[in-house]
């Protein structure tokens, strides 16, 4: 029995978590295993229901748990609270700060049928493409104090700041997950105007002169990396950077898949313990249409299979399953472009042909 925290959120949330649900139901089925899914609010739905977007409920749900499955939070409708009680400040970098989930594991991969897709022409990626960012979550600029405004609004301060150990442990994962790789990272920083990013450069050398002398180390700053992603994406194999690097350019390479409904991610803490999310948003413009890519959030329950529970071959499923979908031709809206041979599908259609592939 394994106990999952289900925290939808809003806009397109439920609605992609309902199939994640059912695609997880159908692997405990063929598994012999079973789930205990508690769902909790979180974000707008809990500003709404209870007055903050975390509420202590959801908390000891999670605490309660052997993983969470998360939805996206946020929308319009709270946009204008105060910064600290949005849906994403008041939900989500709590939540990552409470279970120390200092390591974000994003997985980039261009589908072999969905190359047109991608927004780069096939001879900038020939081999296909399959890269893994890690990005440190829990310090940088989104967390260093002081952080403020003042009442005026004519200044505000956010502190960058990272440590020794800080650094250590982020790359250390970085490093091992390349020898399962390519044994290739590359470690993006501005170290030519950041002093967090000469101490980051600084660590992350030693670290694999000291533990690692067999995985190929290179630096890049972070705008040439950003401009690399869209120039030559199959030179990278593992990325690691900080937080707010790690923020952006993620979200630039989830455009070369065809698109943010995608992309999942994982975020651990040193004990393994895991938050599961898809890397886009809520969607408030397509909310409710039952017309949503479902594959981020599908495959964000594949990686706490894989992470947090270590069923590789049930995780492997679900990730077959999905291309499976894809190469039959079916394509939600976001990734449709009326080729021959492709078939426009809802929501739940796609998620029924993922299903059937298990």
């Amino acid at each position: 029995m394994y106990k999952v925290a289900v925290l939808p959120g809003d806009g397109i949330g439920p609605e992609v978590m309902n199939i994640a649900i059912k695609v997880l139901e159908k692997i405990a089925q063929k598994y012999s295993f079973k789930f205990n899914f508690e769902f909790a609010d979180v974000g707008g739905i809990a500003i709404d229901n209870h007055g903050t977007p975390l509420p202590e409920n959801t908390i000891k749900v999670c605490e309660n748990a052997d993983a969470i499955l998360f939805g996206s939070v946020g929308g319009p409708k709270w946009e204008n609270l105060p910064p600290e009680k949005q849906p994403e400040r008041g939900a989500l970098l709590p939540l990552r700060k409470h279970f120390n989930l200092f390591a974000n594991i994003r997985p980039v991969k261009v589908f072999d049928a969905l190359r047109e897709a991608c927004s780069l022409k096939d001879k900038f990626f020939p081999n296909g493409l399959d890269i893994v960012i890690l990005r440190e979550l829990t310090g940088g600029i989104y967390f260093g104090q002081p952080k403020s405004i003042n009442p005026e609004k004519t200044e505000a301060v956010d502190t960058m700041r990272y440590s020794k150990p800080e650094i250590e442990r982020i790359g250390r994962l970085a490093f091992q997950a390349a020898r399962l790789r390519k044994s290739k990272v590359t470690s993006v920083d501005k170290a030519n105007v950041l002093m967090t990013s000469v101490l980051w450069r600084e660590v992350i050398t030693k670290l694999r002169e000291k533990e690692f002398p067999d995985v190929e180390l290179n630096h890049m700053y972070v705008d040439n990396a950003a401009m690399q992603l869209v120039r030559n994406p199959g030179q990278f194999d593992v990325i690691v950077t900080e937080n707010m690097f790690g923020d952006i350019l993620s979200d630039e390479a989830a455009m070369l898949t065809g698109s943010l409904g995608m992309l999942p991610s994982a975020s651990l803490n040193e004990s393994g313990f895991g938050l599961y999310e898809p890397i886009g948003g809520t969607a408030p413009d397509i909310a409710g249409q039952n017309i949503a890519n479902p594959t981020a959030q599908v495959l964000s329950a594949a990686l706490m299979l894989r992470y947090s529970f270590k069923m590789e071959e049930a995780a492997a499923d679900i990730e077959n399953a999905v291309a499976k979908t894809l190469e039959a031709g079916f394509r939600t809206g976001d990734i449709y472009f009326s080729d021959e041979g492709t078939q426009k599908v809802n929501t739940t259609d796609f998620g029924d042909k993922i299903i059937s592939f298990i």
